[in-house]
């Protein structure tokens, strides 16, 4: 399930590097992580020999997008600082885009600086957990980027977003925060925009299955929904064991997802992702 292979009737598009992209049927964006300490695969990626052999993988899989990102944003991450997150992100995607040229990058990350330096490196996404909150004058250089924008709710920073999961009425509070960030972004002349609800971020448990069980409501937004749930530990934790187990579980929300909307799923295990869409299409094509 290629981008490049998708037929373009859609309700929802993306123009990527040039291309209209359809998310008619939902796409998969495969993470690589190139940090010393991300939750479930931290060191694993971040040399560049390693980086290439992990997307070589992702796309073979059949992985639409790659996801890099060079700061962990797992709650309770080490701050790291801006060069040290230019200087891990800056040569992958130049060895990514040299070795798979049509390979669509989004970059992770809240740094407008960054954010530019990887596009100008061949990144044509940018993946922002803050919804430009922690890195001032983020909307704006996506504005000047002209690339979509991952758009998640979230609350504080890594370091804080845990203490931060007080709400009043959390599913209005997250469509109020998309509402006005969206109308924020429109005016600056953001034409694509994903929404992610952030599973994780500045939200427990519980609030994350109260999330997903209503993840239908952001449809009404008008805007394709990325889902981010992969190996988390609302999984995990509530399962009684560890990241390294949690893909049947993900697995199972991802379908669940799929259901409620979603129509990106940001994953670590993009084979088993990609046929859950895969099955998924299929029941909607019987019914």
């Amino acid at each position: 399930m290629k981008v490049k292979d998708t037929v373009f009737s859609a309700k929802h598009t993306m123009t990527i590097e040039g291309k209209l992209i359809s998310l008619d049927q939902a796409l998969v964006m495969g993470i690589l992580n190139v940090t010393p300490d991300s939750f479930f695969d931290g060191g694993k990626h971040n040399s560049e020999y390693n980086a290439l052999l992990q997307t070589e993988k992702m796309l073979e899989d059949g992985a639409d997008f790659i996801d890099i990102g060079g700061y962990s944003t797992r709650p309770g991450a080490s701050v790291v600082e801006e060069e040290e997150e230019i200087k891990r992100i800056i040569p992958i995607i130049k060895a990514i885009k040299h070795r798979f040229s049509d390979a669509y990058i989004s970059i992770d990350t809240f740094r407008p600086n960054v954010a530019k330096r990887a596009v100008e490196a061949g990144a044509c996404m940018v993946n922002d957990i803050s919804g430009g909150e922690l890195g001032r004058g983020m909307l704006e250089m996506v504005a000047a980027l002209k690339v979509p924008y991952i758009l998640m709710h979230s609350k504080g920073n890594p370091q804080t977003m845990q203490s931060l999961n007080q709400y009043e009425n959390l599913q209005l509070e997250v469509i109020n925060y998309f509402a006005e960030k969206i109308e924020v972004l429109r005016k600056l002349g953001v034409k694509d925009i994903i929404i992610d609800p952030g599973f994780g971020f500045s939200k427990d448990i519980n609030q994350n299955y109260e999330l997903l069980c209503k993840l239908q409501s952001l449809t009404f937004l008008g805007l394709p929904i990325l889902t981010g749930v992969s190996r988390k530990s609302m999984i995990y934790k509530y399962l009684d064991t560890e990241p390294a187990q949690a893909l049947n579980g993900t697995t199972a929300l991802h379908m669940y997802a799929l259901t409620k909307g979603a129509k990106i799923l940001r994953v670590h295990d993009v084979k088993e992702a990609v046929e859950t869409v895969m099955l998924y299409n299929k029941l909607e094509s019987v019914v």
